[in-house]
C-alpha cells in the first residue's frame, strides 16, 4: 500500500509539472495556485480517486485546449463530483488541465480553508474572477444546480434541478466554449431523505440535509460516501452566439440547451453502467 501511495503522489507530481501553468518567481500562478502545496493537499483526494470511487472518464479527449466551462450535475450532499472531475482533469486529460472550482464565500470564512482552496486552484465564485480566468484560458468547472443538486433528496436523483443563466452569460461574454460534463455515481454516494431549508436558514448554512449518516455521526457523518463508482461522461462543446445582456428569457432557452446535452449524458451514462457499485 505504501508503495502504491508513493507511485499514486509522483504521478500527481508528474501531472502537475505537465500542466500548463504560469508560475511567478515563488511558484504560484495568479490565482493562488501553488503546485507543492497541490500535490500535498490532492493526494487524499486521488487515493479516493483511484481506489475507491474508481473513476473513470469518457470521451475526455472533447474538452478543447484554452478557455472552457465544464457545466457539470451536481449531487451527493458533499462535494465530491468536483473533486473527482478535477482529478480526472490531471490525471486522465492531455495536457493535464488544472479545472479551477468557484466556490462559496462560505470556504473562505472558515480559518484556513480558503487559503487550501485557493492553493488547488478554487476561488470565490463571482462573475468576476470567473471572467478573469476565462480571459486568461483557463478551464472552469460549474454546476449550476448548486446546493438545489447537491442536497436533493435520492427519489430525485439524475433529476436536474433549475440551472442558474449566469454560466451563460460568462460564456457569451468571454466567447467561451461550453463543455457539458455528465457525472455517474455521485447521485448515490450519500442518499437523501430530506433537507431541512428553513432551519439551515436560521444557521445561517446553505442547506441542512438528513441523509443516512447526517446529522446523526458529526463531521464523519458529513464526509462519509459509499464506494459508488464513478463514470464522468464529457459531451461534445457547444458553442454559443448573442449578447451577454439579453433578456432572461433568451438566455435561458440556451441554458435549456445545455441542459438537454447533459440529460442525454446522463441518460447514456445509466444504461451504460453495469451497476452502482461496479
Amino acid at each position: 500500500m505504501l508503495g502504491a501511495l508513493r507511485a499514486l503522489d509522483a504521478e500527481i507530481a508528474d501531472r502537475l509539472a505537465a500542466a500548463p501553468l504560469q508560475l511567478n518567481a515563488f511558484g504560484y500562478d495568479p490565482y493562488g495556485f501553488h503546485p507543492p502545496s497541490a500535490r500535498r493537499l490532492l493526494l487524499p483526494a486521488a487515493l479516493l480517486y483511484r481506489y475507491y470511487f474508481r473513476v473513470e472518464t469518457h470521451d475526455i479527449a472533447r474538452v478543447p485546449a484554452g478557455r472552457v466551462l465544464l457545466i457539470a450535475n451536481h449531487s451527493g450532499q458533499i462535494a465530491y463530483d468536483g473533486a473527482m472531475l478535477m482529478l480526472a482533469m490531471i490525471l486522465a486529460a492531455e495536457p493535464p488541465r488544472i479545472c479551477r472550482g468557484m466556490a462559496e464565500y462560505l470556504f473562505f470564512r472558515v480559518p484556513f480553508a480558503g487559503t487550501q482552496v485557493a492553493r488547488i486552484g478554487g476561488m470565490v465564485g463571482t462573475p468576476e474572477n470567473c471572467v478573469a480566468m476565462l480571459d486568461h484560458g483557463e478551464c472552469v468547472m460549474v454546476f449550476p444546480e448548486g446546493a438545489r443538486g447537491a442536497n436533493k433528496p435520492y427519489r430525485k436523483r439524475y433529476q436536474l434541478q433549475s440551472f442558474g443563466t449566469g454560466f451563460m452569460r460568462l460564456a457569451l461574454e468571454t466567447g467561451t466554449p461550453i463543455v457539458p460534463v455528465g457525472i455517474i455515481g455521485a447521485e448515490e454516494q450519500q442518499p437523501g431523505f430530506a433537507n431541512l431549508e428553513g432551519a439551515a436558514r436560521r444557521l445561517g448554512l446553505p442547506s441542512l440535509p438528513i441523509t443516512i449518516s447526517q446529522p446523526w455521526f458529526g463531521l464523519a457523518g458529513a464526509l462519509f460516501a459509499l464506494p459508488v463508482k464513478y463514470h464522468i461522461h464529457f459531451g461534445e462543446p457547444l458553442v454559443f452566439a448573442g449578447d451577454a445582456h439579453d433578456e432572461d428569457a433568451v438566455i435561458e432557452r440556451k441554458v435549456d440547451s445545455v441542459k438537454a446535452a447533459l440529460r442525454g449524458l446522463l441518460a447514456r451514462g445509466l444504461e451504460q453502467r453495469k451497476g452502482i457499485f461496479f
